[in-house]
């Protein structure tokens, strides 16, 4: 069982990334990207989404010291406020706090924020990434039940655009090179014992598939214009299924989004809340 206090307590994670042109080519192909522009070292370019992963400390909740039943843990949301175009190379300095735990009680355990501020060496900030982390086997550690920041809501109309996008069934095995080693997604055995029949795609890399979409009829292909992408996780997407994207154009730059397993036809994300400049 976690100790809310103790985490909240806890002094910044402060990760530095040496970012190469492979691993932006790398964490691009991990979400299935095949454009030129984001898979080759000339004139090569960062999608927007990679910035979850830049000065990324790992998956720490496994540290024994936090006290977390990292088995049972599940990505809730996702929340990216880009600052300037990413690098594709340089030298990222990240730093990671715990901002609040939510207690729903022990049947459905706890939600922590997480906020990760990334900037560049020299001090020039990038992003601002904000993730919620479902503790599902640490319920009734204490503290509020509400106070979470509302979704953003889903017209009650048709999309304006659908725009299917296709995994692979090694997408999970690509996508956990960029940092995410959680074996949820690679190991049988781990995954049958959190509850799925096998292992699930990255939340992170469903993530990173839906702002492919977004980039795409949004935003011309220009990494440059893709401001903000904010989403709730709602449930797993298997390595190999279609991820179709269904956007509402709302206000001036900005759109609603939401994504389907289509073979399932289940919604895997949704609240999602798209700025462009």
């Amino acid at each position: 069982m976690i100790d809310r206090n103790a985490l909240l307590a806890m002094p910044p994670i402060v990760t530095r990334h040496s970012l190469k042109k492979r691993d932006t080519i790398l964490y691009a192909l991990g979400v299935g990207e095949q454009s030129l522009d984001f898979v080759y070292e000339e004139g090569l370019r960062a999608l927007p989404t990679m910035a979850v992963i830049l000065g990324y400390p790992g998956f720490f909740w496994r540290d024994p010291a936090l006290g977390a039943d990292w088995a049972k843990i599940l990505h809730g949301e996702q929340a990216l406020t880009l600052h300037a175009e990413l690098p594709a190379e340089g030298e990222i300095i990240g730093e990671t706090c715990i901002e609040q735990i939510w207690d729903k009680g022990p049947e459905k355990g706890a939600i922590a924020c997480v906020t990760r501020e990334i900037r560049m060496n020299d001090g020039t900030p990038l992003a601002t990434a904000r993730g919620t982390t479902v503790l599902r086997g640490d319920g009734g550690c204490g503290g509020p039940a509400d106070g979470a920041p509302a979704p953003h809501p889903i017209p009650d109309r048709a999309p304006d655009i659908r725009i299917p996008l296709a995994t692979h069934a090694n997408q999970a095995l690509i996508y956990r090179l960029s940092g995410d080693l959680n074996p949820l997604h690679i190991d049988p055995g781990v995954a049958e014992g959190a509850g799925f029949p096998r292992p699930i795609l990255h939340g992170l890399c469903t993530y990173g598939v839906v702002g492919r979409a977004l980039l795409q009829a949004l935003a011309g292909g220009n990494p440059a214009r893709l401001k903000r992408m904010d989403a709730r996780f709602s449930a797993p997407v298997y390595p190999g299924e279609t991820i179709e994207t269904q956007i509402w154009h709302e206000a001036d730059g900005q759109a609603a989004f939401r994504a389907r397993a289509v073979e399932r036809d289940l919604i895997v994300l949704t609240n999602g809340l798209a700025e462009v400049a």
